[in-house]
């Protein structure tokens, strides 16, 4: 039986990641309107719900296209190997047109403006800081999981990201396609434009490192590494 065809593989890409934005952006204005003006709980409804559809969207386009639906995960699979230049460049515009066709998604469905752009101002050192560390986790997430438990990735992904949204001063983005679709509606999920470029800087950053601390910590162990002590203990569990 022969793989998804690149038509399959760009699509899921750029669904999912509609899916994904049309998510973010209509919790966020659902989350809003129904607190009461109490901003834990519209990130809480935020973050829930965005956590929660990452866990179907991978299951769901995962045998597909891999279920990347982010620059930054596409573009570790291209250092990997598991993409070309090429197929990392469509996976990119897939994703990226795909976000901002999930942001119109949801101002239609919440009967706003198609077509806005955030005056929600993000931006500073510690919410960059913020985003390089919210995206090194979810790559190192992603990394580990593919080596130990693959089957496990739709869950680890969307309970890291929930975490990340509370632990993060930016709500963690992570994700250069979303940060840059988020700037097309001035909603609760916004970003001002201007904050853009920074923002993407340190999530390749994170990017970057979580991929080269990962090379060392998830190297495949060989026989001269072990020492005889650990292969006896190994041999009593």
């Amino acid at each position: 039986m022969s793989g998804p065809t690149t038509t399959q593989r760009l699509l899921a890409e750029g669904l999912g990641t509609a899916l994904l934005l049309a998510t973010v952006v209509g919790s966020g204005i659902m989350g809003e309107s129904l607190s009461g003006g109490n901003v834990a709980i519209a990130l809480l409804a935020n973050s829930v719900a965005t956590g929660a559809m990452l866990v179907v969207l991978i299951i769901v386009f995962g045998p597909l296209s891999g279920a990347h639906f982010n620059p930054a995960v596409s573009g570790v699979m291209f250092a990997r190997g598991e993409l070309s230049w090429a197929g990392f460049g469509a996976y990119v515009a897939a994703q990226v047109v795909g976000g901002i066709l999930g942001v119109w998604l949801a101002h239609a469905m919440f009967g706003l403006p198609i077509l806005e752009i955030s005056a929600k101002v993000r931006t500073g050192p510690s919410q960059w800081f913020a985003e390089a560390v919210a995206t090194f986790g979810l790559v190192i997430t992603i990394l580990g999981t593919i080596r130990s438990r693959p089957e496990a990735v739709p869950f680890t992904v969307g309970l890291y990201i929930t975490g990340a949204y509370w632990f993060t001063a930016s709500t963690s983005f992570a994700n250069p396609a979303v940060t840059l679709a988020r700037s097309f509606t001035d909603t609760f999920a916004g970003i001002a434009p201007s904050g853009v470029v920074a923002f993407v800087l340190a999530q390749a950053i994170g990017c970057v490192g979580a991929a080269a601390i990962a090379s060392v910590l998830f190297r495949p162990a060989t026989k001269a590494m072990a020492s005889p002590v650990a292969e006896r203990v190994l041999e009593q569990v």
